[in-house]
């Protein structure tokens, strides 16, 4: 099955606008180059966001990340807010405390609003102020989107994929891969926490994915790592470091083995 890709920013830096209240149900796809921040004050359904689908209980944010595969299953009227971000908005930036709020945000894919009034309130500003180019666009927009970003970090409550139908095990090993800030290499870890055997554990997930446990985590590596070559500047050395790689070469392997790329290629494709 091909893939859809979708490039929605029509070669704008960043593109704000209300959500389309006629998206109900789509195909699975992939966003062109850009991070997504999607908020949701109407609506009820379901978002998959790779292979994770989370109910859409309004309030709510979501947070995509160039390369992630999505789809909608909406059955009421939805109603909330877009902002679509190339990595070229974040270059022209003046305030690169910006990026740093959008490679802490990017840890989330879900996440529970609490204050609703005062985040409506903000997206409404940045809607009114991409549409009034100026001297100041820019310093005003980053200004709103750090506002933005801050409060939600401040209380923020990841909300859970549903794991229904999925054997406990599994569950509790993919609980452990989302909230592990530093993610480890190795089934071995992982099953002496859960009190099993590697063996098992990697049976366990075959059965209910299809995939062993090491290629999950893998999969797990690939996506901080992709994250990290996306929205940071760190060289490929210290990322090698901040995802436990003894040495540069074992994760430039790493990578190519997962991804097909080198990680300096995969950096070269994001403008």
């Amino acid at each position: 099955m091909e893939l859809t890709v979708k490039d929605k920013s029509a070669n704008l830096d960043i593109k704000i606008e209300p959500f389309r209240s006629s998206i109900r149900t789509t195909k699975p796809h992939k966003h062109y180059k850009y991070f997504e921040v999607i908020f949701l004050s109407e609506g009820k359904g379901y978002h998959t966001i790779d292979n994770d689908t989370y109910e859409i209980k309004p309030p709510v944010l979501f947070f995509m990340r160039k390369e992630q595969m999505h789809h909608w299953e909406i059955t009421t009227p939805p109603k909330g807010y877009v902002i679509i971000m190339k990595k070229s908005f974040l270059e022209h930036s003046i305030d690169k405390q910006l990026e740093n709020f959008i490679s802490e945000i990017s840890n989330h894919v879900c996440v529970e609003v609490e204050d609703e009034k005062n985040l409506t309130q903000i997206f409404e500003l940045l809607v009114e102020e991409s549409k009034n180019p100026s001297k100041y666009q820019q310093s005003i927009i980053e200004g709103l989107l750090k506002a933005l970003f801050a409060k939600t970090l401040i209380n923020t409550k990841p909300i859970q994929s549903k794991l229904s139908n999925l054997p406990p095990l599994y569950a509790a090993f993919k609980e452990l891969l989302e909230n592990n800030d530093n993610i480890k290499n190795s089934v071995n870890y992982y099953a002496e926490i859960l009190h099993t055997t590697p063996q098992n554990l990697n049976a366990i997930c075959r059965n209910a994915i299809g995939l062993s446990a090491s290629k999950l985590i893998a999969e797990y590596i690939i996506k901080e790592a992709k994250r990290f070559l996306l929205y940071t500047n760190l060289p490929v050395s210290e990322i090698a470091y901040e995802l436990g790689f003894k040495d540069n070469s074992h994760f430039i392997k790493y990578f190519k083995r997962n991804t097909e790329q080198t990680p300096a290629y995969f950096r070269s494709q994001k403008d």
